[in-house]
């Protein structure tokens, strides 16, 4: 079993030995660690912090935890219950809250679960932030609050609020979509996307809403994570009956995954390349995307003569990227949309309401819609890690190895060839190697991809 302490906040598995694993006394050191980091930052002797979670089997028990830890520390919170990742950042803003805690484990199975960690403004902490509190929680130097001083909570649903600011958005037109009578089927994997998505998708005026896998249960139907493999129940429903359009997301809402009128998928690279694209056609600028994302966006940028950045892998470092560039759209090829206007986070009901505008203004279908934008084919792939791997010295030898090649080191290691690249990390999140490649072909790609598969091995015998 694991506990990983990382950029994205600590993660880990329920139950076991505390230190290794995501137990009652690491969640409540990480919870009180993070309040004395925000007391050193915030010159308030009360903070107000919002938490919301979604709904995964521990979700419950690891919100009391933390609840009851920021009580007390002394803090005010915000209780917004279930709600999704996006919800939990904008409730940050609109609550004029010191901070927020994300009870989620995104993407990873339900064994999972993890504290995730916004500031003042409702982004993610960086790398150093992440690192103090961190050091903080091994510390165990905390000072909890005299009974006078404990914080109190308070319930407040945020999802309503969330969906009006997505109707209120310029760019989202709900007369088109209205008018498109669009049939619309939703899979949720049985999490908070379970209650969102569907109310999004009939407040847009989409009458006829497909709902797959939308009681929030915990109890998920597939693999979370919203990839091909993991669809096949949706993609079926489609193929079988006059459903316009498809969604998938994970189970707290911030990746959105589009799946054809066919059947067949959309891409997950191409859900940030098309909503892009529709941004670009109405507001000029940068956009950006990180290291291991699709060469496509590029391609559409600069279709409208604009120009495209590349960003660490991680939703904090695209944010950064995009804040220093001015971007006006950007987020992560695993079907991440972040659009400023909105917020600076991944949003799944931002990213679904800008798409299906541009479809109903497109009058295509949804498979004729994919082909307007270039074809990439992306492997990923991944090495588990063991104590025998030392992966600076993986990289390092990577690096060696292919110096005559176009190499970005910002993050792990990116090798650009002509008409292809390989893009090699230590995930943040998982006890793992990354091993993206992309190309034209998906047999490219693939055998690209061995090839560095074989070069690590060769490094580790």
């Amino acid at each position: 079993m694991t506990l990983i302490k990382s950029i994205s906040g600590i993660r880990g598995t329920i139950g076991g030995i505390p230190g290794e694993n995501l137990t009652p006394p690491d969640i409540v050191k990480f919870a009180a660690a993070y309040v004395v980091w925000a007391k050193r930052n915030i010159e308030k002797k009360r903070l107000k912090i919002i938490v919301g979670r979604d709904a995964r089997l521990s979700g419950e028990m690891v919100s009391s935890l933390v609840i009851s830890t920021l009580n007390g520390m002394g803090c005010d919170v915000v209780n917004i219950g279930l709600a999704t990742t996006p919800t939990t950042e904008i409730a940050v803003t609109e609550e004029n809250a010191d901070g927020g805690i994300i009870i989620t484990a995104s993407h990873n199975s339900k064994q999972w679960n993890a504290l995730k960690l916004l500031n003042s403004k409702g982004n993610f902490l960086n790398e150093e932030e992440g690192a103090i509190i961190s050091k903080i929680a091994d510390s165990d130097s905390f000072l909890f609050a005299e009974v006078d001083k404990l914080g109190t909570t308070i319930e407040k649903d945020y999802t309503n609020i969330h969906i009006q600011k997505v109707l209120n958005l310029k760019l989202v037109d709900v007369c088109a979509i209205r008018n498109a009578e669009f049939t619309v089927a939703i899979d949720a994997v049985n999490s908070v996307g379970g209650i969102v998505m569907p109310m999004l998708f009939r407040a847009l005026g989409i009458k006829n809403v497909i709902e797959i896998n939308c009681e929030p249960t915990g109890h998920f139907a597939h693999i979370p994570e919203p990839l091909p493999e993991n669809l096949f129940e949706i993609s079926e429903i489609i193929r079988n009956n006059k459903i316009d359009v498809g969604f998938a997301v994970d189970p707290d809402v911030d990746r959105l995954a589009i799946i054809n009128e066919d059947g067949s998928m959309f891409g997950e690279e191409y859900t940030l390349v098309a909503v892009a694209d529709y941004v670009l056609s109405q507001t000029p600028g940068c956009t950006v995307s990180n290291l291991s994302s699709s060469r496509a966006l590029r391609d559409v940028t600069e279709k409208y003569g604009m120009e495209y950045c590349a960003a660490a892998v991680g939703e904090v470092n695209v944010v950064a990227k995009m804040k220093e560039t001015d971007a006006v759209i950007g987020g992560e090829g695993n079907g991440g949309v972040i659009y400023p206007v909105s917020h600076y986070g991944r949003d799944a009901l931002v990213g679904a309401a800008l798409f299906l505008t541009h479809l109903a203004k497109s009058g295509l279908k949804c498979s004729e819609l994919r082909k307007m934008y270039p074809d990439y084919f992306i492997s990923k792939n991944k090495i588990e890690l063991t104590n025998e791997i030392n992966v600076n010295e993986i990289l390092l030898e990577i690096k060696k190895k292919y110096a005559r090649e176009n190499i970005n080191d910002i993050d792990g290691i990116k090798i650009d060839f002509p008409d292809s690249w390989v893009h090699l990390r230590k995930s943040n999140t998982e006890p793992i190697i990354r091993i993206y490649s992309e190309a034209k072909t998906m047999d490219k790609a693939q055998k690209l991809a061995e090839t560095i598969v074989k070069d690590i091995k060769s490094f580790t015998l």
